[in-house]
């Protein structure tokens, strides 16, 4: 079973160049999405939000995670100061471990600029689109969703950016926005390098599964090893009882044709007297009592 669970790796590991092929189509289809969307979106900070779920749900999906096992969905806790806190999601990791990600989307000020008229309206517009991006963070953080008694996290959280292009100007625009959010415990992330960080995660989870599959092969391979054992012990013992009927039978058969006394000649001295009876010995017991009186 060892075997096939690594053949099985081997060849999911040889599929990586498929996956990655399947990530930019992804990250294609996200950017194609997103510019539909943008009218729909533009002026509704909830649909943005619920846009941003949606498209981190479906990255979830393609990570090869388990929903509900290994991920789950808009987790309703509390943090340290009593609030209460909903995560985006929150992924499972072995040793009952956890990582939280929240969604965010930076949408307005980023299709502002994609779409000025002029450079100065577009510096503008991307100064804006950095300040969105650095106000999601410290909202994010101010959450302290990894405070929770119920998450047993790295002392981060991961911000999810669901638009690509929008996340890559953001981080090439301002050199300081990776340290800004680390100072706040936020570690930001694109659709590309969150799948490949739960890609991560779940060649971590089949490790643990294997794992777990040798340690119950070798449980169950202890367990059937003592059992034998115990039958071989009670082979034994049936043995030795019948080693112990088969001397007894000898020692009682001796008694009966061994000795110039022996009982089965005085019982047929009996019948030959005269005594009335209806059965006779077998001949072979009678020849044997004989043979034993002549020899």
């Amino acid at each position: 079973k060892v075997e096939n669970v690594y053949k099985v790796e081997s060849a999911e590991r040889n599929s990586l160049k498929g996956e990655i092929k399947s990530l930019i189509e992804l990250n294609k289809q996200i950017s194609e999405e997103a510019n539909n969307l943008v009218k729909a979106l533009k002026g509704d900070t909830k649909k943005q939000g619920n846009w941003g779920e949606l498209i981190l749900e479906k990255i979830l999906e393609r990570s090869g995670l388990v929903k509900d096992e290994e991920y789950k969905m808009q987790v309703s806790t509390q943090n340290e100061q009593g609030s209460r806190i909903q995560p985006d999601a929150v992924i499972y990791l072995p040793d009952s471990k956890h990582i939280i990600v929240d969604s965010k989307v930076s949408l307005i000020a980023y299709e502002a600029m994609i779409n000025a008229p002029d450079d100065e309206s577009r510096e503008q517009s991307l100064r804006d689109h950095i300040l969105s991006v650095r106000n999601h963070i410290k909202g994010l953080s101010e959450k302290s969703y990894q405070s929770s008694a119920d998450f047993t996290s790295p002392d981060f959280v991961l911000l999810f950016m669901p638009i690509e292009s929008s996340f890559g100007i953001a981080v090439q625009a301002d050199n300081e926005l990776f340290n800004f959010a680390w100072d706040r415990k936020i570690v930001i992330v694109s659709p590309s390098t969150l799948l490949a960080t739960l890609r991560t995660i779940s060649s971590i989870w089949k490790q643990e599964r294997q794992t777990r599959n040798a340690m119950e092969i070798a449980r169950q391979g202890g367990a059937l090893y003592d059992k034998f054992k115990n039958f071989v012990d009670d082979l034994i013992e049936v043995g030795k009882k019948m080693d112990g009927a088969k001397s007894s039978y000898s020692e009682a058969m001796n008694k009966l044709t061994t000795g110039n006394g022996n009982l089965i000649k005085k019982i047929e001295d009996i019948r030959k007297l005269g005594a009335k009876a209806t059965k006779e010995l077998p001949p072979s017991l009678i020849e044997r009592a004989e043979e034993n009186i002549q020899s």
